[in-house]
Order: C-alpha cells, then sequence, then structure tokens
C-alpha cells in the first residue's frame, strides 16, 4: 500500500514537472533571436536522455553524437538531456570554445541531483556544488605541484607493492576492475587523509561503490532506488570522515599529526581571506568529493591499459622492456622515484593511447551564463552545454585511422590544441592529472614486471556507465615471469 501511494504520488510529481518543463519551453523560445542549431529536443520532459545513455550502455558512446553530426551536417546541435534543454559541441573548435570562455560566457554545470548526494556544507556562502569545487580547487595547487609530486611517488610505490603482494600475486586468475579500484582508493585514502590501514581502506571503500553506483542512475529519491541509496551511503561516508577530522584535529593540537601530511591537514589549518576557517562538515564535504574523484578515473583507465596490454602483445613486449630496464636498475628494497617515472616515455604514450580510445571522462557539461553565437547559431542564456572527448579521439580529422592502437601518436609534440582531451581543458582541467599519471605509471610498472596475462573472456563487452568499465570485470589469467 505505502509504495503504491509513494509510486502515484511520483506520477504526479512527474506530470507537474512535465508541464512546468513545457511551459518553460514555449515561454523562454519564442523571443530568441538568431536560429538555434539544427536538432530536436525528442520526448516530452525526458527529451534524448534514454538514447544519449543506451549508447554508452550498448558501449559505443559516440554513436549518439556521431549520427547526429552527420545528419544535421553540423559542429553544434540542439538536443534535451538531463531534463535540460542542451547543445552539444563537437570537435576541436567546439573545445576550444567552451574551455576559453570558462567563468565568461560559460560555467561548468551539475544536474541539480548530484547536489543531494554531494549537499552543499554547512557555510551559508557556498550554496552549490560548483562553488564548492572552485574552493577546492584553489587548495589543491599545494598539492599537486612537482616538488609535492616527486614525494608521492615513493609511497605510490610502497602502496602498490603491498597491493600486488596481498591481491595478484599467487593467484592463477584475476578480476582486474575491482582490484584497480581497491589500488587507486587506497592510494586516495592514504595521500587525501593519511588513511593506510587495508582493513580500514576496505571497510570505507564500500559505502562509495553504493554511492558511484546512484550516481548513474535515474535521480528518483524513493526508498529502495539506487539513487536513495546513494543519497545514504553519501551521509554515512561523511558521517567516518567527520570522525576522522575530529581525530586529526586532536592529533594537529597534540603535534601528532603534521601540518603538511595530507589535503585534511591542510584544510584543517588554512583559512580564507577573512581569517575564517572551514567547519569540519564543510571539510567532510570537500575529502568525499575528492576521494570519489581521485580513484574512479583512474581504476577505469588501468582496467583499459590491462585490457588493451593483454590484446596487443608487440606493444606489452615494449611496455616490458621498458619497466624492466627500470626495475634492474633498482637495488633491492629501493622504491621509485621521479626521475624513474621520467624514464616511462613509451608506457606513458600507451597510457595515452589508451585514455584516447577509452577516456574516462566522456565528456562533461556546461552552462551559458549569457546569450552568445557559435558557428552562426545562437544560444540561449541558461542552455546546457556538452563536450565529448570522442568527438576528436575517434575523428580521422585528428588522428588518422582512428580505431588503430599507434602509441606514436604521442611522441614529439603530439596531437594538435584541443584533440586530445581526457582530462579536459582550460581553467577547468583537472588539479590531478599529473597525480593520475603517477599512479598509472607506477601500476603499469608492476603489473608488466611481475605477470604476463591473457583475458578470460576475448569478447567482454565494455559499459559506458559513465566511464569505460568491462561487463564482467575483465578476469585474466595470471602468467608471472
Amino acid at each position: 500500500m505505502e509504495f503504491s501511494y509513494l509510486f502515484i504520488l511520483s506520477i504526479f510529481f512527474l506530470l507537474v514537472s512535465l508541464s512546468l518543463n513545457l511551459l518553460y519551453f514555449n515561454k523562454n523560445s519564442s523571443h530568441l533571436a538568431g536560429t538555434l542549431p539544427p536538432g530536436k529536443t525528442g520526448w516530452p520532459f525526458i527529451g534524448e536522455t534514454l538514447e544519449f545513455l543506451s549508447t554508452g550502455w550498448k558501449g559505443h558512446p559516440e554513436k549518439f553524437i556521431f549520427d547526429r553530426m552527420s545528419k544535421y551536417s553540423s559542429s553544434v546541435f540542439k538536443t534535451h538531456l538531463l531534463l535540460e534543454k542542451s547543445a552539444v559541441f563537437c570537435g576541436a573548435a567546439g573545445n576550444k570554445f567552451l574551455f576559453s570562455n570558462e567563468n565568461k560566457l560559460v560555467q561548468v554545470w551539475w544536474p541539480d541531483s548530484i547536489n543531494k548526494v554531494f549537499p552543499s556544507s554547512v557555510d551559508q556562502n557556498t550554496t552549490s556544488i560548483n562553488e564548492q569545487g572552485m574552493k577546492v580547487r584553489r587548495l589543491l595547487p599545494n598539492f599537486f605541484k612537482p616538488e609535492a609530486l616527486q614525494r608521492y611517488v615513493g609511497i605510490m610505490d610502497s602502496i602498490a607493492k603491498r597491493h600486488f603482494e596481498s591481491c595478484w600475486e599467487n593467484k592463477s586468475q584475476v578480476q582486474v576492475y575491482p582490484l584497480a579500484k581497491r589500488y587507486t582508493f587506497w592510494l586516495a585514502c592514504r595521500l587525501f587523509m593519511s588513511v593506510e590501514d587495508p582493513e580500514h581502506v576496505a571497510k570505507f571503500a564500500k559505502p562509495f561503490d553504493v554511492l558511484a553506483a546512484g550516481l548513474i542512475s535515474i535521480p528518483i529519491d524513493l526508498p529502495g532506488t539506487a539513487y536513495n541509496r546513494s543519497i545514504k551511503a553519501s551521509n554515512l561516508i561523511r558521517k567516518d570522515l567527520l570522525a576522522i577530522i575530529r581525530q586529526r584535529k586532536i592529533d594537529l593540537a597534540e603535534g601528532k599529526a603534521s601540518a603538511t601530511q595530507d589535503i585534511m591537514s591542510h584544510m584543517l589549518l588554512t583559512s580564507d581571506e577573512s581569517g575564517k576557517f572551514m567547519h569540519e562538515s564543510e571539510i567532510a564535504a570537500k575529502i568525499l568529493g575528492l576521494l570519489v574523484g581521485g580513484h574512479d578515473t583512474a581504476s577505469s583507465a588501468c582496467t583499459s591499459i590491462v585490457k588493451f596490454l593483454a590484446e596487443l602483445p608487440h606493444v606489452y613486449e615494449a611496455v616490458y622492456n621498458e619497466q624492466m630496464e627500470i626495475a634492474k636498475s633498482k637495488a633491492p628494497g629501493e622504491l621509485l622515484t621521479w626521475d624513474d617515472l621520467q624514464k616511462m616515455k613509451y608506457s606513458w604514450n600507451v597510457a595515452c593511447e589508451v585514455l584516447r580510445l577509452a577516456p574516462p571522462l566522456q565528456g562533461a557539461f556546461r552552462e551559458a551564463i549569457a546569450d552568445f553565437m557559435f558557428n552562426g547559431f545562437s544560444i540561449p542564456k541558461g542552455w546546457k552545454l556538452y563536450w565529448n572527448s570522442n568527438t576528436t579521439h575517434r575523428n580521422p580529422d585528428f588522428f588518422p585511422e582512428p580505431l588503430k592502437f599507434d602509441p606514436s601518436r604521442f611522441e614529439g609534440s603530439g596531437p594538435a590544441p584541443f584533440t586530445f582531451v581526457p582530462f579536459g581543458g582550460g581553467p577547468r582541467m583537472c588539479p590531478g592529472k599529473e597525480y593520475a599519471r603517477l599512479e598509472i605509471l607506477v601500476f603499469m610498472h608492476h603489473v608488466v614486471k611481475r605477470f604476463k596475462w591473457q583475458k578470460v573472456i576475448p569478447n567482454e563487452k565494455i559499459i559506458i556507465d559513465p566511464m569505460p568499465v568491462p561487463a564482467k570485470g575483465l578476469p585474466v589469467k595470471l602468467h608471472p615471469h
């Protein structure tokens, strides 16, 4: 009875929202100057969202965009995504325009539903996830500058060694994706908040999986839905984070913790321009966002690297040879250094080619904060703007034979500007790009140094939801060296 009541209530609100949505669309479409981009808005209320998402679920996220680019013969088209009137910007010119006009004509945008999973902190001046993100980005440069990153290499190597010894060695078969997530999450916990105990990390990771599953679900906050479970997981994680933060404050006061040991300490001890320190709840919200962003994309990249190396023996051999040269130069027990990672040039070219063909970040949304013209079309203020990496990554104009795996594309000066965008671009480029490079290269070093492998499921489906994930977790048979 209760479920039926909730279902009827949800349908009622859906119909009300639909009516308001249509009224809003008609009101705001009647007075626009100029020609809107070609395209259609699809079904009432949901627009073309289901088709947009389903192409990713089927493993071909580029199809939604390439079909419309071809149909309309245009590098920008209109659609209706995530309950919003939208324009999709395609190609290097579209990327350049959006990246170059950040906070001038456009600003980052997230669906309102995300704010329920990552709610605003108690800081009343921080009203949205966008503003929280801007505050975090101002804090991160200290932790992602070269001298700080150099200190992380040894920590990453030490954790990777422990990870492979406990989770990979003495096993004939493993599932790569869950193990890659365990590795990157362990690193994030250690480097962002100095949580290193494997049992503590494993316990902490469980609600993160629930949270991530809800982020990409239909945002219906009813008991039993993935979205509802995601919100509950977020609340549980923040509760645990608050306990860690409060203990850290005590440790800092007693001299048991260092002011520069991680991002958490820095947030606790850094005031804003007015001398105000962040509230514990605000720090918990920001650490939560960093932990999600700091491991999910890298784990997808590491998994894709294992997949491609299994499929391309000649590429594997070249990576193996490069990594063994470095391994042979190390004394027993000696950790990797910053200089060692700078020698991994071919390995990073391979990783970049994987990021081109299987980018963890498929794209991102912006919001028009003013009316403007692009390619002769009028883009109204308030429209949501989407860019997608595949419009350049898989475009033969920028990458000849785009489906061919060719690490040499990244030799010399590499791809043309605004064509290789796995980390975004402009002021919104991922601040953790170099951090990701380090953790990926350390992972590659350990996996190829220890094993050769073969895929258990030769044609395993890759689902984009929203990152490339093997449908069965990429099981592989291990062959130790």
